[in-house]
């Protein structure tokens, strides 16, 4: 078999292993998918979304943790979006090359592989402790903040490299300030990046637990929080908790918690995508 032939059989073997990786996962995933939706399906209801959690599973809802869910949200998006972009634009350009530039950039890259239990202990230490804002919703962003920090900076930076230099210099034969040249030129081309990748980073807080069992979720909240210093729990905490109840039609309302989870996620990368594809539109045309 000469050399030639020897590539090819690799290439099919590699093919093929990497096929069926691909099947056992979207397999599994379809088991999952339809064990939650065949049991949690006939458990969602208008009643579900707005009653409180409760010790009966037919009363039991998720009103608390949706709110808490979207408070958190809102608030991580608004304290993380401005402080990633701002960081990727600085570092991309204005940062001159030196080794403490590229110690920042390193540093960064690796804070976006910390588990996430990591930055709830932070959470705990600064933001509830230290600053005393308390287990409270602001005391959750912050942290679901520096959580998601790192991968939004990343991204950014990934998006501000792909904007080709002939059109800044452009900018510049125009007579632009460099200041004009990034928000006429740079940020429009780059936006789609941009979005793609803090969209799907805040969904990824949407989804994590951990951080927020550390700064104080509660798994039980009889009331709505209205501030961003009311205490608060959030959709998977609560789905968490109904988990581990011994009654078995919790695991049923467990279910039906995970589907509105799964509907949020996909909303939110749905936007993430439409966002995407308007933007480049815009830059094509």
């Amino acid at each position: 078999m000469d050399i030639t032939k020897r590539r090819k059989f690799k290439n099919r073997i590699f093919h093929v292993l990497t096929f069926l990786c691909t099947l056992f996962g979207v397999i599994i995933l379809s088991v999952l998918l339809f064990s939650i939706l065949s049991k949690g399906i006939k458990w969602l209801s208008l009643n579900f979304l707005t009653n409180f959690p409760s010790r009966f599973p037919k009363k039991a809802g998720i009103y608390p943790a949706l709110l808490g869910s979207l408070w958190l949200i809102f608030l991580t998006a608004i304290i993380s979006f401005p402080i990633g972009i701002g960081t990727a634009l600085y570092l991309e350009e204005y940062a001159k090359e030196s080794k403490f530039t590229d110690f920042i950039k390193l540093n960064i890259a690796n804070l976006a592989g910390v588990p996430a239990i990591i930055y709830g202990m932070l959470g705990l230490t600064i933001f509830v402790r230290l600053l005393g804002f308390g287990r409270s919703i602001i005391s959750g962003a912050l942290t679901m903040s520096l959580l998601i920090l790192p991968t939004i900076i990343i991204s950014s930076q990934e998006a501000l490299k792909s904007v080709p230099d002939s059109l800044k210099q452009a900018s510049y034969a125009l007579g632009t300030t460099k200041w004009q040249t990034i928000t006429g030129v740079v940020l429009p081309y780059a936006l789609p990046g941009i979005l793609t990748g803090t969209i799907l980073s805040i969904s990824r807080a949407l989804g994590e637990a951990a951080p927020l069992i550390v700064v104080g979720a509660f798994a039980y909240v009889s009331f709505i929080p209205k501030t961003p210093f009311d205490q608060f729990t959030v959709l998977p905490i609560q789905i968490f908790n109904w988990a581990s109840m011994p009654k078995k039609e919790f695991q049923n309302v467990a279910a039906a918690g995970i589907i509105v989870l799964l509907i949020i996620l996909l909303g939110i990368n749905s936007i993430a995508i439409i966002l995407r594809n308007k933007y480049q539109i815009r830059i094509k045309d």
